[in-house]
């Protein structure tokens, strides 16, 4: 709850004793421009650390007009639910990966998530930051929302389960595994044999426990944020899929803040984005060591036996004729040929 209080009867307060340190006379009333933002990853992950602090600076570089308030691990409901308070105005802010439930509205935006497209960051920030990155804002802007100029980096992703370790696509056959709300993800795993369920990720680790499905796949900072190490055995490195947040913010909302406020607000957080890429991409590398000592197996993975499956089950040619021409040929110039 939110205690207003006027500048006369905070004087007479203060003089009478009932506060014992003034507050800052800028911070002494309630921000013009409040907005939450919702995240599905817990609150120590570098997404909500990042966010964190990039609020601080909102806050004190706006001297209080502008005001973040971070509700992280799907408190405000699963990512459906977000994006749908997000597009009725209910929530200001929700960073969305392009490939989940985003894809559902705007289908260009799962591009980035084509199965083992980008080889490493420099060819993956390429893209992103380049030609393929500017096509899928204007993609998302024409969708009705408000995108910043950076995605945020949730990291190359690895395949956990309870089972066995995953060395060739073959050995995913029949493999129940969980991924996130999204057909892409379906798709590319019904392409290298698995079963995929789709499932929110607030769901995830009640079903590994439970034998719901055997494994899922996320970056190493998202196993341990959520702990899913006490409930598999085994990662593969196998770096299939890239997944990022894009930052979505309400229209409506955004409409209302003053354009310098804006500038402010969009410099912070496009600063605090590149900050946040640094540390994800040094934590992944770290935590592997982290999980193993935790029990985690691991084992590296050859790729090119996954790249072939895929085009043999016609993975990216299905994919090409979805996403269209101008798309794929950005992404293409930025990764190689994939089919």
């Amino acid at each position: 709850m939110t205690l207003t209080i006027s500048r006369r009867r905070f004087a007479t307060l203060a003089g009478a004793g009932a506060i014992s340190t003034a507050l800052p006379l800028r911070y002494a009333h309630a921000a013009e421009h409040t907005f939450k933002i919702g995240t599905n990853v817990p609150a120590s992950h570098p997404l909500n650390v990042h966010l964190t602090k990039a609020a601080e600076q909102v806050k004190e570089q706006t001297n209080g007009k502008f005001e973040f308030q971070l509700f992280p691990n799907n408190q405000l409901g699963a990512d459906s639910d977000m994006l749908s308070q997000l597009r009725s105005g209910a929530l200001e802010c929700f960073l969305n990966s392009g490939v989940n439930v985003l894809s559902t509205i705007i289908p260009a935006a799962a591009i980035s998530g084509v199965g083992f497209a980008f080889k490493d960051y420099p060819a993956l920030w390429s893209a992103m930051d380049g030609k393929l990155g500017a096509h899928l804002r204007q993609q998302i802007t024409r969708g009705g929302f408000v995108v910043m100029d950076k995605i945020w980096d949730n990291g190359f992703r690895m395949i956990t389960n309870s089972s066995r370790p995953i060395v060739q696509p073959e050995d995913l056959k029949n493999m129940k595994i969980r991924v996130p709300v999204s057909a892409l993800w379906l798709s590319l795993f019904k392409s290298l044999g698995a079963s995929p369920t789709g499932l929110n990720f607030a769901e995830v680790y009640s079903a590994l426990q439970t034998k719901v499905v055997d494994g899922q796949e996320n970056p190493p900072a998202i196993i341990s944020a959520a702990k899913l190490f006490e409930v598999q055995k085994y990662c593969s490195v196998t770096n299939h899929m890239w997944d990022g947040w894009w930052f979505l913010i309400n229209r409506r909302s955004w409409g209302q803040v003053p354009a310098d406020i804006q500038a402010t607000v969009s410099r912070i957080l496009n600063s605090a984005c590149e900050a946040e890429r640094t540390d994800v991409a040094a934590q992944n590398i770290a935590l592997q060591k982290d999980l193993a000592a935790a029990g985690m197996i691991f084992n590296e993975v050859n790729p090119a036996p996954f790249r072939e499956a895929l085009s043999q089950a016609g993975f990216y040619k299905e994919w090409r004729g979805k996403f269209g021409d101008e798309p794929w040929a950005l992404l293409e110039e930025a990764v190689g040929k994939l089919a």
